[in-house]
């Protein structure tokens, strides 16, 4: 019997069962649903119809969970101009770089530590730099907080941190997946993969009235499907040069921010983000078998926390450039904290290449560990600061009185 239309509607079923224990929980959905992709998969059990390994369906989960990865990366793209981008001040450039630099670092650190391979530590480089868009955006709405004077600076270091990843992406594209066997044939395939980005944008930009010509007028059904058109070819092309879909996909995004039908567009594809971001999201989970975890679990800790050390610098590097407060600096580094699709899809990057599986498993633990932490930080972050200036307060308190002490002591010395 043919089961996998059972399957499938299985698998959203289940997405959806922890999709509503996050929400009652308000807590963010992306961990609930790796964790039930993780829950069932080969490793499951099969009862009757209701076969949780997911054998026959597999393909197709995969399939659907790609078209996510480009659904999500193209809705970043139109969150996230390159105009924008263009018009972003010093403390955005400032808090991007440090950011950028100090993630980056600790990701040689860490391949380092593991004695891991050039290609592994690049790909373990690219999933501790890159920030969640999706878990920031939904904490920040979630909180409240988009009206708070550190919020623009954390969306703009979002934006410059994507755009870094892109070109990273892109550098890894060349050098895991197109095989080169030399340096020559791997900056080869990265040149042309960066000056197909550059070009993209550029010439996106000068075409954009034709674009919007082309698309003025159309009925909802024909303006859908121009635009799915455009998003598939190019993320397909993107892939013949060495670039990964994903990074198509958000070039597309880029470049059709600037139309004028960019709310309309916005309108369209933000259910089939929702939808099949999911299963994106549930179709990693069954790629990971829960046995294999554990020999990245110290590897995952140590880089969990140097991240949050790490942020809270770049935030406060932030904060301090934007004339922001210490509690808002603070908010800036604990917000970028969360991890998620790109983190995943630099994973993917890996396993596509072929790389120690132990980078797939960093990747899962990591992700996991700050998709939690992250939004729980953000939400505490006033009472976290509060408690730290306490600490700090109460020990100038001490030292004050010591040294309080120390002069009346020495007065009656001398009265003696």
């Amino acid at each position: 019997m043919d089961t996998i239309i059972f399957e499938v509607g299985l698998a959203i079923a289940l997405i959806g069962l922890v999709g509503v224990i996050a929400t009652k929980l308000r807590f963010s959905v992306i961990p609930f649903y790796i964790l039930i992709g993780m829950a069932v998969g080969p490793h499951a059990p099969h009862f009757w119809i209701f076969d949780f390994r997911f054998i026959e369906s597999s393909v197709f989960i995969d399939f659907m969970g790609r078209i996510g990865v480009l659904f999500l990366l193209f809705y970043l793209g139109l969150e996230f101009s390159v105009g924008r981008l263009l018009k972003s001040g010093k403390s955005i450039v400032v808090g991007g770089i440090s950011y950028i630099a100090i993630n980056f670092v600790s990701g040689l650190l860490i391949g380092w530590l593991m004695g891991m391979p050039l290609a592994e530590t690049l790909v373990i480089c690219g999933i501790m730099t890159s920030s969640s868009t999706a878990i920031v955006a939904k904490v920040l709405v979630d909180l409240k907080r988009t009206a708070n004077p550190e919020t623009e600076v954390i969306m703009g270091m979002i934006m410059f941190d994507d755009l870094f990843i892109a070109i990273h992406m892109s550098i890894l594209s060349g050098l895991v997946l197109s095989g080169g066997a030399s340096l020559g044939t791997v900056l080869m395939t990265t040149g042309s993969a960066l000056v197909f980005i550059l070009l993209f944008i550029i010439l996106g930009r000068k075409a954009m009235p034709f674009i919007d010509r082309i698309l003025n007028g159309k009925s909802s059904e024909l303006f859908l499907i121009l635009v799915m058109a455009t998003l598939f070819l190019v993320a397909g092309f993107s892939e013949t040069l060495h670039v990964a879909e994903a990074i198509g996909a958000l070039l597309v995004g880029l470049v059709l921010a600037d139309s004028q039908h960019v709310k309309r567009i916005e309108h369209y594809v933000i259910n089939f983000r929702d939808f099949f971001g999911a299963v994106f999201f549930f179709s990693f989970g069954l790629t990971i078998d829960p046995m294999t975890l554990g020999g990245a679990v110290g590897m995952a800790i140590v880089a969990v926390i140097l991240t949050i050390i790490g942020n809270v610098i770049a935030g406060m590097l932030a904060g301090r450039a934007a004339g922001l407060s210490s509690r808002a600096s603070i908010n800036i580094g604990f917000t970028l904290a969360s991890r998620g699709e790109f983190s995943i899809i630099m994973a993917n990057i890996g396993k596509a290449g072929g790389l120690l599986p132990v980078v797939q498993s960093f990747a899962v633990l990591y992700v996991l560990l700050l998709a939690i932490l992250g939004p729980l930080l953000t939400k505490e972050s006033k009472r976290i600061y509060n408690l730290v200036d306490k600490g700090i307060q109460g020990s100038k308190g001490l030292f004050g009185k010591k040294r309080v002490r120390g002069k009346e002591q020495s007065a009656n010395s001398d009265g003696v």
